[in-house]
């Protein structure tokens, strides 16, 4: 029996209140955590222009050195670069900018004498477009005062963290909903399974739940299996011998336009676990922001579920 799918007539009144909790959690959160993360930044950037003789000399052998340094790198030009367009005005190839961003090492199996190519192309960008209002030292033989590179490295550390913040909010979002589940399932004599326990989703004892637990997917165009990923899964106090625990997936989102997008993947997977385990297997979202009627209506119409956060208490009535 659906608890929210089937009520449209309250989705307008709970989107106004998953909007309010949202918000008024984002507006406890985000500036703190901004500051923060700025913080950290602007002193990561000042190192890398303390590396660089204070952008004076970017090189190949200094990003041999330090190959995280191409992250901030690329926020000094004027406009910054977007890592694409990084790749596309230097004409290098992309597993070599993102190994070093993301790895903070050079491919292995790159060639040394091509890296050396490659990492010439990219200087040659960044020195060609590095933004000369925002470090006016470079048109003269002065050198900058320690205001100068402290006011020029917020500016470089707010590019950066604008890029960042989205993820960090949403993990941290994602964590604070993942919490909340916790503690509602303790509240009702719930055991955590820790990961390691080596339990499996059609294997845990009543009364248990698990985060992050992969279950296994037969996918539709063949008899290979895949994992997917799963934030919550819950096997009930009353659950029968051979049931299926209750899967439950933590949504959250900071404006309208985003969820419609995502809609088709909650689609894609509910369809897929239905393939490999029949109708009764039980999947349902977790919601918190920005979730329109829109997006409610397709999820309705996949015959997918959910529980708003802001009434938790619902998932009393899947019968956790």
């Amino acid at each position: 029996m659906p608890v929210n799918a089937n009520r449209p007539h309250l989705w307008k009144s709970d989107v106004a209140q998953s909007v309010d909790l949202y918000n008024s959690w984002f507006m406890q959160f985000a500036p703190q955590t901004y500051r923060e993360t700025r913080l950290r930044t602007a002193e990561r950037v000042a190192q890398v222009i303390a590396l660089t003789d204070n952008l004076r000399t970017i090189t190949p052998v200094l990003l041999r050195s330090h190959p995280a340094a191409l992250v901030t790198l690329r926020m000094i030009t004027a406009p910054p670069l977007a890592r694409d367009r990084l790749i596309g005005l230097a004409s290098t190839r992309p597993n070599l900018v993102q190994v070093m961003e993301e790895s903070a090492r050079l491919p292995p199996r790159m060639p040394s004498s091509l890296v050396d190519v490659e990492l010439e192309k990219i200087c040659g960008v960044l020195v060609t477009l590095i933004d000369h209002d925002l470090f006016p030292w470079l048109s003269s033989e002065l050198q900058p005062t320690q205001d100068a590179v402290e006011r020029a490295a917020t500016i470089i550390a707010d590019r950066l963290c604008g890029a960042q913040s989205d993820p960090l909010i949403r993990n941290e979002q994602e964590r604070r909903q993942l919490a909340g589940i916790r503690d509602f399932l303790e509240q009702r004599g719930y055991r955590e399974l820790p990961p390691g326990s080596g339990a499996t989703f059609d294997t845990m004892p009543t009364g248990t739940f698990a985060f992050r637990l992969n279950v296994p997917i037969l996918l539709t165009t063949g008899s290979a299996h895949i994992n997917i990923p799963v934030d919550v899964v819950v096997m009930p106090h009353d659950a029968r011998l051979g049931s299926l625990p209750l899967l439950i997936e933590a949504k959250s989102a900071g404006d309208f336009a985003n969820t419609n997008k995502r809609r088709k993947e909650e689609a894609i997977k509910v369809a897929q676990l239905r393939h490999t385990y029949g109708e009764g297997i039980r999947y349902v979202l977790f919601l918190c922001g920005y979730f329109d009627s829109g997006y409610l209506g397709y999820e309705a119409a996949e015959g997918i579920d959910w529980v708003w956060e802001h009434r938790v208490d619902d998932f009393s009535l899947l019968g956790v």
